[in-house]
């Protein structure tokens, strides 16, 4: 019978794709992200098992908020391309079922050609770009960001709707040059349908500590209101130059 490794679930999601959504986290995350809020995602072999039809009862009785509100089921994590045999059924399921809208949360290290079944089910995936420079990537992440990149292109070429998601933290990754060179990327990519800056936050801290571990971030700030415009701005100029560059 086929299980997944299961973090947690949310059954009233608002930020994680269109409309109100189930949002399952799945456990387990090659990268180890310095800003990350849910360390304790990470373990391959920490979290709950559950079955198919497990997941399915936890969403059922909520549907008409799905429906009404034009949501869906959102999978994270962790990195829910890790369990992409289950994710991709469960996907398959809702859709059979319900007909409902589905939403794949990814950091795009599991590139587009390896996890084509689970693509084929998914309605929006939303990329998590991390930084567009690879060596203060692996700085930030742990792992280099070819994969990363190759997703968002492999998305691109094949027609995929896409949401962008890059997370803004002061003095490392609010760097002008690299929002220029990420503005340029995005706008290279042909399936982008939103692009949204998530200002760092420290919420996360207290799980970093009850798992014993030093917090890498101590002291970072969050952005203010005119950084995190300014980020925009200097990204939405990146892509300008890029669609000059094409025409």
């Amino acid at each position: 019978m086929l299980k997944g490794r299961i973090h947690s679930l949310e059954t009233f999601g608002t930020v994680d794709g269109p409309g109100i959504r189930f949002v399952l986290f799945m456990q387990g995350c090659l990268l180890k992200c310095q800003y990350c809020h849910n360390p304790d995602t990470w373990s391959l072999t920490d979290g709950k098992e559950m079955t198919l039809e497990e997941v399915l009862a936890e969403i059922e009785p909520y549907l008409n908020y799905y429906r009404t509100s034009g949501g869906g089921l959102t999978v994270s994590g962790g990195e829910a391309t890790l369990q992409a045999p289950f994710v991709t059924e469960l996907f398959r399921e809702v859709k059979k079922r319900w007909n409902l809208h589905t939403t794949l949360d990814t950091n795009g290290y599991n590139e587009g050609p390896k996890i084509i079944e689970l693509l084929d089910v998914t309605d929006l995936v939303m990329l998590d770009l991390k930084h567009i420079d690879n060596e203060k990537h692996i700085k930030l992440t742990g792992k280099p960001n070819e994969r990363m990149l190759n997703m968002a292109k492999w998305l691109s070429k094949e027609g995929r709707s896409m949401w962008i998601r890059y997370v803004l933290v002061p003095g490392l990754t609010d760097d002008e040059q690299d929002l220029l060179d990420l503005g340029r990327f995005i706008g290279e990519l042909n399936a982008v349908e939103k692009f949204e800056i998530l200002p760092y936050h420290q919420m996360g801290i207290y799980k970093w500590q009850e798992l014993g571990w030093s917090y890498p971030l101590e002291g970072v700030p969050s952005p203010t209101e005119a950084e995190v415009q300014r980020a925009y701005e200097l990204i939405e100029e990146g892509k300008k130059q890029t669609l000059s560059a094409i025409s």
